[in-house]
């Protein structure tokens, strides 16, 4: 009989802890982690680690970000994370070898890329203007096909690209 009641307890404590597990695991997560990298040329090294937001029916500059005069964290979750192993020029401007949480800013003449020397931050809520090591004025073009979620591409041309709905911006790192 005592055998019996401690089958049954360890088959039923066996059990609960497989429900709990079960409760307990992670579901993935909306916006995953993601990274793009690439060598150039030159040997130097460049990396864009993010959080992959999806669209899901809404509209950027509307119903999601980036919304036109607020600065927007390139991605969702913790800032997104520029990354060179050298001295390099992003459109002709010096930035030095490091890593940067990259930001953007649109407003009617274009948008501002921004590289900001706190790359280690939640959103952009923690953004300060007087840490920005470059900031650059690109055109942002209307993309002829929409991207459900947000993707960066870096070739080892040192083309970088930003897509996310219609929203395409492009930028060179030499």
């Amino acid at each position: 009989m005592k055998k019996i009641i401690l089958s049954v307890l360890v088959a039923a404590s066996s059990f609960g802890m497989l429900s709990l597990n079960a409760q307990t695991a992670p579901k993935p997560k909306p916006s995953p982690a993601a990274e793009v990298s690439a060598v150039l040329a030159n040997g130097t090294a460049l990396s864009i680690k993010y959080s992959q937001p999806s669209l899901k029916g809404r509209t950027p500059g509307k119903d999601i970000e980036p919304m036109m005069g607020k600065v927007w964290r390139a991605g969702a979750n913790d800032a997104t994370v520029f990354e060179t192993s050298k001295d390099i020029k992003v459109n002709g401007q010096p930035l030095p070898a490091g890593k940067y949480a990259f930001f953007t800013l649109q407003n009617e003449k274009g948008t501002t890329l921004i590289f900001n020397k706190t790359w280690k931050q939640w959103g952009a809520f923690q953004y300060k203007e007087a840490d920005d090591a470059l900031r650059i004025l690109v055109n942002q073009t209307v993309a002829q096909e929409s991207s459900e979620k947000l993707e960066y591409s870096i070739s080892n041309k040192g083309k970088v690209a930003l897509r996310w709905g219609t929203i395409n911006i492009e930028f060179t790192v030499e």
